[in-house]
Order: structure tokens, then sequence, then C-alpha cells
């Protein structure tokens, strides 16, 4: 979230539409499990009600495998 809110700061946002992120296949998480968690930390902030998109990797010998990366934030100005 911090980093969401830095980029939202950054592009003068009023609120963020969308957030993409990559889920590593050994990072313990399902599309499911990362929204719930999102929805927690978003809710009051100007990412509640955003988007998500979110892509399952199935390759646990790539580099990122344990990792959940963000890789792009839409927002509304």
């Amino acid at each position: 979230m911090a980093k969401i809110d830095a980029i939202a700061d950054e592009e003068n946002a009023r609120r963020v539409v969308a957030v993409s992120v990559w889920l590593g296949a050994l990072s313990h998480m399902t599309e499911e499990h990362f929204g719930e968690h999102f929805r927690h930390s978003a809710a009051g902030t100007r990412a509640e009600g955003a988007r998500i998109d979110a892509t399952l990797s199935d390759d646990p010998g790539h580099a990122n495998a344990q990792d959940v990366l963000l890789e792009s934030v839409e927002v509304e100005t």
C-alpha cells in the first residue's frame, strides 16, 4: 500500500482505479487471498474500491517465485 500511495501522490491522483500484481508460484497467495488482503489494507485510502488484476504464476523456478510484484497502478486525477 505504501508504494501504491506513493505512486498516487506522484500522479496527484484523486483515487486509485486499478492495481495490477504478479503473484509468484511460491508466494502462498491466490488471487482471492491477495484480494482479501488488498481490500482490507485499502479501506479508507484512495485505493478503496480499486479493481485488482492479479496474475498467478505457475513457475516455481522463476527468480521471483516467492514474491508479489506490483506491475502497474491506474489512477484518476
